[in-house]
């Protein structure tokens, strides 16, 4: 992808959904990299492909080292978020299926 640069703020990610961009600045946020979305998507029509559709996350541009290198990174395995689930609140969380006995 070609970053495009808008004001200041640089596209460190594009896509035609809407929940993959909410994902990817969640994520930043998350880290504390600030970003926004920005949509130019024609919602007249039900198009996720072209140039009808596209979907932007950008951030400062100071951050986008920070940012391509999150983005680039590992994703979080499930067995993890089980570990931080539990550790978050241990009385209400239960274990995972494949670890529960059975009766």
């Amino acid at each position: 992808m070609t970053a495009k640069e808008f004001d200041g703020w640089i596209t460190v990610f594009q896509t035609g959904t809407d929940y993959e961009a909410d994902l990817v600045r969640d994520r930043l946020d998350d880290s504390g990299i600030p970003a926004v979305i920005m949509r130019k998507k024609d919602r007249s029509f039900s198009l996720t492909l072209g140039s009808m559709s596209a979907i932007y996350v950008l951030v400062p541009k100071e951050s986008e080292g920070a940012a391509q290198s999150l983005l680039s990174s590992a994703q979080i395995s499930d067995a993890d978020l089980t570990e931080i689930a539990i550790a978050a609140d241990p009385e209400r969380a239960a274990p995972p299926p494949e670890e529960r006995e059975e009766t």
